[in-house]
């Protein structure tokens, strides 16, 4: 009989460690969460429709959940659907239709010629980071992150974060477009290269990552030349230098879920970390590759110094991996 009580125990205690929750009983739920959830209510950051809806508290298992959480099956007015729906905290829902809208819609235009109409994406699960039982939770246990596996145009094409990082020049400059987008609007934006766990998807959440809720973690640092101009910015061929906001190589891993405020005010509505952004002439918006064409010298007459010619962009290159803790 004791035999069978110290067996069913065991396994009762097996069962529950894999929420990712029984190892840290004592574990509660930092206070900012519910409060930037409330914040987001009390602006009406997110309106309801058959597409969005709001659903009863999730409580548990341990700290996980969230107070207001909302189930959600297209984006973007309905014009993005969802492969799989997807459970979020407020607070992340209008920075994700930012996102769709500012970067990820032009830029599909931009290297497509046609829009996103759907993107296969993951979201609220109770579970340790990289899915290691007893770790410290991941911002995907209360709601507050999405994972970005691939979109889908309008006529049918697939672009896959796992193949197309590595993949054609337009899925290449596709993806980096988006990546270095979602940076302005998360506080944790995570692609390849970024760690052995990022491989296959682009990891977004809003964790705090100091008290003030102003550090950003964006990785990996890349060499890319983005082609799409700031929202509500002219057209320009004048190259800027690279965005102010990619940090220097961290010289230790970072806790990347580790204390990181988005506050009462989105991401979205901050005041952008100046991002790098390279307008398009009107002569080179028929392809994107031609975007990525030097320039011709400018002509030089017997009696004029030479003209300093201005640097071809960087091509597009895969970051080097390393090791590091996920979502």
């Amino acid at each position: 009989m004791r035999r069978g009580l110290v067996a069913f125990s065991a396994f009762t205690l097996f069962s529950l460690g894999l929420t990712g929750c029984a190892l840290r009983p004592f574990e509660q739920r930092e206070p900012w969460r519910m409060q930037a959830e409330e914040a987001c209510l009390a602006r009406g950051l997110v309106k309801t429709s058959e597409d969005v809806t709001p659903i009863k508290e999730i409580d548990g298992p341990g700290v996980c959940g969230m107070v207001h959480p909302f189930r959600i099956t297209r984006l973007a007015g309905g014009t993005v659907a969802l492969k799989q729906r997807m459970t979020l905290a407020c607070p992340i829902i209008p920075e994700v239709e930012a996102w769709l809208a500012g970067t990820v819609q032009p830029a599909a235009q931009l290297y497509f010629g046609q829009p996103v109409v759907e993107i296969n994406s993951g979201s609220y699960a109770c579970r340790g980071r990289n899915n290691h039982v007893g770790a410290k939770l991941s911002e995907h246990s209360f709601g507050n992150a999405v994972d970005v596996m691939s979109f889908r145009f309008a006529d049918g094409t697939i672009v896959t974060v796992k193949g197309g990082w590595r993949g054609t020049e337009a899925e290449q400059g596709f993806l980096r477009e988006v990546f270095l987008g979602a940076c302005n609007h998360f506080t944790t934006v995570l692609a390849p290269g970024s760690d052995i766990y990022h491989y296959d998807h682009l990891h977004l959440d809003l964790a705090r990552h100091d008290p003030r809720g102003l550090r950003r973690i964006c990785k990996p640092l890349i060499k890319f030349q983005p082609q799409l101009p700031p929202p509500g910015a002219p057209l320009s061929p004048i190259r800027k230098k690279p965005p102010a906001w990619q940090p220097a190589p961290d010289p230790a891993p970072t806790d990347v879920e580790e204390d990181d405020p988005y506050g009462a005010t989105p991401m979205s509505r901050r005041e952008p970390a100046s991002p790098n952004r390279v307008a398009r002439s009107p002569a080179s918006a028929a392809s994107p590759a031609q975007a990525y064409a030097p320039r011709p010298a400018p002509p030089r007459g017997p009696a004029t110094a030479e003209l300093p010619q201005e640097p071809a962009p960087l091509p597009l290159t895969a970051p080097a991996w390393s090791s590091g803790p996920i979502y």
